[in-house]
């Protein structure tokens, strides 16, 4: 090539190449500009996928019955979600801010006080009169360090209305999730034929449909096995509260349901609870209500085998973590979407390190 052909190329290849970034720079001006405008919207989007496809098989089976109607299988789903949700919802609110209008008055009056224990406590063989004493300096010594760091409390009560306040605000992002999910059911067979195309363009046909399938899976499994078992054991504590007559009853659920996914036993805080109803309930229903929260706290022993999904083992340390970074990094939903999108990044990484057999851990739901 001569130098007059290498010059007449030169602004050639430089106007293509221009041309090139130009074109390059605007898509991802444009992508980066519609994240920015749904980033506020990720996580609903996100909680409300999830959702869909945790709820799928049961609205595959709904539809059969209701007749191959999509809509209204879909519709049935959205408002039994939105009402399991707005129940326990109202009683944690209502029970929180009840409790806490109570202790703000008690603080502002310097009245607080805690209630003796039951005269039943001294009626108690060999042990009953130690018991109501230690409880009776206990509660008097409590007394009087609540009313001396009454400031202190108050602004730890303040702090308590704004998390309810976020907290509630976290209920209505879970609600247009729900909304969103039982929009997605309706569209779930393009979404999954999409899902699959995605996943071969990335990885090839068949890693990557095996892929797809994994992760369908593994959010069935840990949506049922670690969130479906903390609400059932939240459920189930929160009906022993109410039972039992647990002041704020609803607040202690709502630690229930955390503890229980964080993977740590609500004995934690039913416990403590269990001892005060022995110092002002009958000997009997207090019994009855300590060995019903040891059921409730060693029910994920045989829950979890039977909803976490065979062929499908996650780590507890994953979830655990899961939970605590999304907790960290996206508020009280973040406490959700947190163990299942980590425990579907540690599935996908194990089977990709699997190439030969990219369907070991893979088994239908």
């Amino acid at each position: 090539m001569t130098s007059a052909d290498s010059s007449s190329a030169d602004p050639k290849f430089l106007a293509n190449a221009m041309a090139s970034f130009i074109q390059i720079s605007a898509v991802v001006f444009l992508v980066a500009w519609c994240f920015t405008i749904m980033s506020p919207f990720l996580t609903i989007a996100v909680w409300g996928l999830i959702i869909s496809v945790a709820v799928y098989p049961a609205h595959v089976r709904l539809t059969r019955r209701l007749g191959d109607r999509e809509k209204l299988s879909a519709t049935i789903l959205i408002l039994t979600g939105l009402a399991i949700l707005v129940v326990p919802a109202w009683m944690v609110a209502e029970s929180s801010i009840g409790a806490l209008k109570h202790l703000s008055a008690a603080l502002e009056g310097g009245s607080l006080s805690i209630p003796p224990p039951a005269d039943s406590v001294a009626d108690w063989p060999l042990i009953g009169d130690q018991v109501f004493n230690v409880w009776a300096g206990a509660a008097t010594n409590l007394e009087s360090t609540l009313n001396k760091f009454a400031p202190e409390i108050k602004d730890m009560g303040r702090s308590a209305v704004s998390f309810t306040g976020t907290a509630l605000v976290t209920v209505v992002q879970i609600v247009f999730s729900i909304i969103i999910g039982g929009a997605l059911l309706t569209s779930a067979a393009g979404g999954y034929q999409v899902s699959r195309n995605i996943g071969a363009s990335l990885a090839g046909v068949e890693r990557g449909h095996a892929l797809t399938d994994l992760t369908i899976v593994t959010v069935r499994s840990v949506v049922k096995g670690v969130l479906g078992v903390a609400v059932i054991q939240m459920l189930a504590a929160a009906i022993g509260l109410v039972a039992i007559g647990v002041p704020a009853a609803g607040l202690w659920a709502g630690v229930v349901l955390v503890l229980a996914i964080i993977q740590l036993p609500p004995i934690l805080i039913l416990g403590p609870i269990a001892v005060w109803v022995f110092s002002v309930a009958d000997p009997v229903p207090a019994t009855i209500f300590l060995v019903y929260s040891i059921i409730v706290s060693l029910s994920d022993a045989f829950l979890k085998p039977m909803l976490l999904g065979r062929g499908v083992e996650v780590p507890m340390l994953v979830i655990l973590l899961g939970a605590i970074g999304g907790a960290i990094t996206q508020g009280i939903i973040g406490l959700f979407i947190g163990p299942v999108i980590l425990s579907l990044g540690y599935q996908i990484f194990v089977a990709w390190m699997v190439p030969d057999e990219p369907q070991a851990a893979i088994e239908e739901d």
